[in-house]
């Protein structure tokens, strides 16, 4: 995802500098290239040896290090990276880059900085709610710098309140989001996602596992990058994302009409929903009481994947799959018999891929025949993954 991104992350003397180190970490597994600059301070906090190690290079704390074949290391951190992120921001950092004094390392490569600044605030709630820092964060903002932050929570000083950094994985999305923003910007994708339900009389019904969590992810990430995103859910406990518009829905029919409702209107379909391939040919108008054998009788609901295949034209239409055996057999017969230009499949019965958790592995397989194995990763991971494969297989269609 950030394969050969340069990223240089400024670490400052707070306790949440711990979080930090999982930051780097999530960065580098993502193949991004790291420098690490720490203040005095923050050696209190966390060992430099512990960065270098996960980075695989110095950590830059002293000003007039220049060792490194003579450089200026300060302009060199600053002109060579694509993104500097400050985590731990404190009150002072954040003081000292909005009135560009630049007394050590890190504060003079944010001077000379010529990229995307993102600061991530971490402080007693007190100090942040003070209107001077109010006012220079104010100021940051205004000349384009980024913040992510902070959280309300338990502090380090035993109160509660506004001061916590974020969480490294909503910082690692964030900057994430900076690399992609605006790629997908013309496009206006369909997802669909979570489970249908279908009625089997007033308080019962079938259903079944899927918790949308990858259709949600694929939503996000979609809108992240500047794609107008409609989402059609089925009933789930999720948040719904952040610049999408969502249309809920309950059964297979809800959600075939909802789907052919904006069909035509947009580029890329992603069909990420498990919806139930039978439904009840009655729906009980009074409640079923218990009783020692009772028989359903069900029915096909609507093939909305199928119609898709049938009726697109210039719309790119994936499919996903979820199996527990012959995966590629049934891959590559789903991928045919439904005219996909793309189906995604996985097999739920592995530990850590498929429904209620937050991470998949999948196998993708193309209209041309080809297939690729992403590995085990978290679903937002994925989700960015499964976005540049669709938009580059898109492309080639396209011509």
């Amino acid at each position: 995802m950030l394969n050969s991104k340069k990223i240089t992350v400024g670490v400052t003397g707070g306790i949440a500098a711990y979080k930090t180190v999982e930051l780097v970490r999530m960065l580098v597994k993502e193949g991004a290239h790291v420098n690490v600059i720490m203040t005095g301070a923050a050696k209190h906090f966390v060992n430099p040896l512990l960065f270098s190690a996960i980075t695989g290079k110095k950590v830059y704390i002293d000003m007039f290090d220049d060792s490194d074949s003579g450089r200026i290391t300060h302009i060199d951190l600053a002109k060579t990276c694509d993104i500097l992120v400050v985590a731990p921001a404190t009150a002072n950092i954040i003081a000292k880059a909005a009135c560009g004094i630049a007394d050590n390392l890190l504060s003079t490569v944010i001077l000379a900085a010529n990229c995307e600044v993102v600061f991530c605030p971490a402080m007693n709630s007190a100090m942040y709610e003070n209107p001077i820092t109010k006012q220079n964060i104010s100021k940051l903002k205004k000349i384009g710098c980024h913040f992510v932050g902070p959280k309300s929570g338990m502090l380090a000083c035993g109160t509660e309140g506004l001061g916590r950094m974020a969480e490294p994985r909503e910082i690692f999305d964030y900057i994430t989001s900076l690399f992609f923003d605006d790629d997908l910007k013309n496009l206006k994708i369909l997802i669909t996602a979570g489970p249908t339900v279908e009625h089997i009389d007033p308080i019962r019904y079938i259903s079944n596992r899927s918790s949308g969590k990858m259709g949600y992810s694929l939503a996000e990430a979609c809108a992240k990058r500047g794609a107008k995103v409609i989402l059609i859910s089925g009933p789930v406990s999720l948040a719904p994302p952040a610049n999408v518009d969502v249309v809920y829905v309950k059964t297979a029919e809800d959600m075939y009409r909802a789907v052919m409702k904006e069909f035509y209107n947009v580029d890329i379909i992603i069909k990420a929903a498990a919806v139930c391939d039978f439904k009840p040919r009655e729906i009980k108008s009074d409640k079923i009481k218990k009783q020692d054998v009772l028989v359903l009788e069900l029915e096909k609901t609507p093939d909305i994947l199928k119609k898709l295949g049938e009726i697109k034209g210039k719309q790119f239409l994936v499919g996903f799959a979820a199996e527990t055996r012959n995966i590629d057999e049934y891959a590559v017969k789903k991928l045919k018999e439904k005219n996909l230009d793309m189906l995604i499949a996985n097999d739920v019965s592995i530990e850590g891929a498929g429904f209620d958790v937050d991470t998949n592995a999948v196998k993708i397989f193309y209209k041309n025949g080809g297939a690729v194995e992403l590995p085990l990763m978290g679903k937002k991971e994925l989700s960015y993954r499964i976005i540049d494969e669709i938009i580059r297989c898109r492309n080639e269609k396209r011509g």
